[in-house]
């Protein structure tokens, strides 16, 4: 990383502005660049971020920007946007990016390094490294100005496009974030990441209020036994195909108690109990990331690796089928594609290859 310095982050979203203000916090040199300044106007003009809630204070920031070359000397480059918009940012960014960046997704979804890093590739651009995460904070923008931050996650997994890569860089970013552990591949990162489970089942079992804007609290009473219900048979296909894939899911339970020191034994208690959840509406509209973001960037890809595998994931097939009518779109066609993985035509055993996984996969078969 010679020649490079500071942290660009691409994202003024929650999560975008949470990062930012979290890094600067660590005294860390933080450009922020996004599409849309008017959504940041007071961050721009004041070059801070002002953060309220479990982070809390004044955070100054080096640069707040639009323009994508502001990042070319930045040794680290943090992807905050949402994952349905990987391909563009990353043939904006390809232009600019130099051999020895290192990129880092958050909220990266089902294999969103390997997407990314194809998209990279295929834009042109120098070769960088490509890691991943999950969204480590649940957060709010508060106006132009600031975030509003309800939790921080208190576990969380890396992956990356390739194991050299996240070899390379986990012990920065475990540095940074110190919650953060390394998966054995990208398909164990992406399917412990608890919304991809959870919101299109809940989402699904409240169309109607949804559909109608009406006020419900997502998780406390968006939720019920039977919902539940719908939620563990997604669980089951999720970890049925992660053991295809030579990886091993923790129980929701955990995931949310890591995530958030939740202590309830029962998944419909965890949802009802967990203190950043509590105040989240559902959304007011069908055309909304926790539906579209997740089909497209988890449960399309999920899909596809189980054909693969010769695995049956029959409500995960059902949501996708239903979302594909409701929103008048073919999500298997515009999701996260193997083709745009790179893994077109590989088959099982190639895409086993590919993420190193064919040893753990034939031990647990043995």
């Amino acid at each position: 990383m010679s020649g490079l310095d500071g942290i660009g982050v691409v994202g003024a979203g929650g999560e975008g502005r949470a990062v930012a203000a979290y890094l600067a916090a660590r005294g860390l040199p933080v450009h922020l660049c996004t599409r849309d300044l008017g959504a940041v106007e007071e961050i721009a003009r004041r070059r801070e971020i002002v953060a309220a809630g479990v982070l809390d204070g004044r955070f100054p920031l080096r640069e707040v920007t639009s323009d994508p070359a502001s990042l070319a000397g930045r040794a680290v480059v943090l992807i905050a946007t949402v994952t349905t918009a990987y391909p563009e940012v990353a043939a904006r960014l390809a232009p600019h990016l130099v051999a020895g960046q290192v990129v880092v997704l958050f909220s990266g979804k089902l294999c969103g390094s390997v997407e990314f890093a194809h998209a990279l590739a295929a834009a042109g651009a120098p070769e960088v490294d490509v890691v991943e995460t999950d969204a480590l904070f649940a957060a709010r923008p508060a106006g132009t100005g600031g975030v509003t931050v309800l939790g921080t996650k208190g576990w969380n997994l890396i992956s990356g496009g390739s194991a050299a890569a996240v070899e390379r860089n986990a012990g920065l970013l475990r540095e940074w974030f110190p919650m953060l552990e390394v998966a054995g591949n990208p398909v164990e990162r992406g399917l412990h990441d608890f919304g991809a489970v959870a919101h299109v089942p809940i989402a699904l079992a409240n169309l109607g209020p949804i559909d109608r804007a009406e006020e419900l609290l997502f998780y406390v009473e968006g939720v019920s036994p039977r919902t539940i219900a719908l939620l563990e048979r997604t669980e089951a296909e999720f970890a049925t195909v992660a053991r295809a894939y030579g990886a091993r899911l923790l129980p929701m339970t955990e995931v949310l108690d890591r995530y958030y020191g939740c202590t309830a034994t029962t998944l419909l208690d965890a949802l009802r109990t967990v203190e950043p959840y509590r105040t989240i509406a559902a959304p007011t509209s069908l055309d909304h990331r926790f539906l579209s973001e997740d089909i497209r960037s988890t449960l399309v890809p999920l899909q596809a690796l189980a054909r693969c595998a010769g695995v049956a994931t029959p409500v995960v097939d059902a949501a996708i089928t239903i979302m594909s009518v409701l929103g008048g779109e073919d999500f298997r066609r515009t999701g996260r594609t193997l083709d745009r993985l790179g893994w077109a035509g590989l088959g099982h055993d190639g895409i086993l290859r590919r993420l190193g996984a064919g040893d753990r996969v034939a031990g647990r078969a043995a």
